[in-house]
C-alpha cells in the first residue's frame, strides 16, 4: 500500500516553546487516520506545515511520494482541506459560496455537479439559503463540500466536530465514513474527541506536548494486555504502599487522592480483586477500561506524571 503523506523528524520551534518535537508518521492510501492529541497538543501546528502555511524547524514532508518543499504546487492541487473553521461568505447562500470557491480555485463546475456536491454534503434543501441561518454543523459540511470541490485525493479536517452538538457530530462522522468507504478518499482528521476517532479511524497517532507517543491501528492501541483499572479506595495509601511491595507493582501508574490507576492484562484482574480483598483494602469502586479514550489518558497522563511513583 503506498504512501499518501510521509512525514520524517518534524520540528517546529517558537522561540523557547516546541510545539512539534521530532514526530515521524505515515499515512496510506485509503487510511482513515485519526491525528489525536489534547489542545495544544501540537496538532494543528502539524496539519498547517502539511499545508505550508508555515515552514518546519527541522524534518521532511512527502506527499504522493513527492518533497513537499520543492513540489509545492502540484502537492497541494490534490488536497483539500478544512482548517478548524471554514471561512465563509455568510450574506452569500451555499450553493454561491461553493461556486465562488470553484472559480477561485479554477475548476470549471456545472451547476448540477455543484448541486450534487451540495447533495453529498446534505445540504440540497438548503442550497438557496444564506450562510448566516446555517448551524454551526452546516457551515462545517459546506466548508467540506468547498474542500472537495476539485475532486482532490486526500482530505485533511481539523478539529471538524469542534463546537458541534450530537446531531451535528454524527453528520460529520457519517460523512467522513461515506467519503471514505464511496469515494475512496484517504482522509487525516484531527481531534480531541477519541471516542469519535475510535469510531472512524483505522489508523491513529497519538501526540502529547508535541512529541509522538504512540501510532497504531485501533486494535493496536485498544490491547487487552494493556487494560487500565481504575481502583477507588478509602485508604489510598495503605493500598498503594501495598501494591509497591506487591507482585502487582509494575502495574501502578498513578495515584490522585482516592483512585489509584493501574495497568495490566484484562484476564488478572479477578486475582488483582482477591488480592486486594485480602490485603484490606477498602474498594469503593474498580473499573477495568479498555477504551481508545482510557487508553489515551493514560498515555499523556503518565507523559505529565512519570515520576510519581520514583520518589
Amino acid at each position: 500500500m503506498s504512501a499518501i503523506i510521509k512525514v520524517d523528524n518534524l520540528s517546529k520551534q517558537y522561540h523557547e516553546v516546541n510545539a512539534v518535537n521530532d514526530i515521524s508518521f505515515t499515512v496510506n492510501t485509503g487510511d482513515i487516520y485519526g491525528f489525536l492529541g489534547q489542545n495544544g497538543a501540537g496538532k494543528s501546528t502539524t496539519i498547517r506545515m502539511l499545508l505550508t502555511l508555515i515552514a518546519p524547524t527541522a524534518g521532511s514532508i512527502e506527499l504522493f511520494g513527492r518533497n513537499l518543499h520543492t513540489n509545492r504546487k502540484e502537492v497541494l492541487q490534490q488536497i483539500g482541506a478544512v482548517i478548524e473553521k471554514p471561512d465563509l461568505y455568510k450574506y452569500l447562500t451555499a450553493y454561491e459560496n461553493l461556486s465562488l470557491f470553484a472559480r477561485m480555485s479554477g475548476v470549471k463546475v456545472t451547476q448540477n455537479k455543484l448541486q450534487a456536491q451540495l447533495e453529498q454534503v446534505g445540504l440540497s434543501e438548503r442550497a438557496h439559503s444564506k450562510v448566516r441561518t446555517f448551524s454551526q454543523g452546516m457551515k462545517q459540511r459546506l466548508g467540506i463540500a468547498i474542500a472537495l470541490i476539485h475532486d482532490p485525493k486526500l482530505i485533511i479536517l481539523d478539529e471538524p466536530t469542534n463546537g458541534l452538538d450530537p446531531q451535528g457530530i454524527a453528520d460529520i462522522r457519517n460523512l467522513i465514513l461515506h467519503l471514505s468507504r464511496h469515494q475512496g478518499k484517504t482522509i487525516l482528521v484531527s481531534s480531541h474527541l477519541l471516542h469519535e476517532i475510535e469510531l472512524i479511524a483505522n489508523r491513529m497517532l497519538i501526540i502529547d506536548k508535541g512529541k509522538k507517543i504512540m501510532e497504531g491501528t485501533v486494535a493496536e492501541l485498544v490491547d487487552p494486555a494493556r487494560t487500565m483499572v481504575h481502583l477507588e479506595v478509602t485508604n489510598p495509601q495503605q493500598v498503594v504502599a501495598w501494591l509497591q511491595s506487591s507482585r502487582w507493582s509494575t502495574c501502578l501508574q498513578e495515584q490522585h487522592n482516592n483512585v489509584i490507576l493501574l495497568q495490566m492484562n484484562k484476564q488478572q484482574v479477578p486475582e488483582l480483586t482477591a488480592d486486594l480483598v485480602q490485603a484490606g483494602a477498602n474498594i469503593m469502586a474498580l473499573q477495568p477500561q479498555n477504551s481508545l479514550e482510557s487508553y489515551f489518558l493514560s498515555l499523556t497522563t503518565e507523559n505529565r506524571h512519570v515520576d510519581t511513583f520514583t520518589n
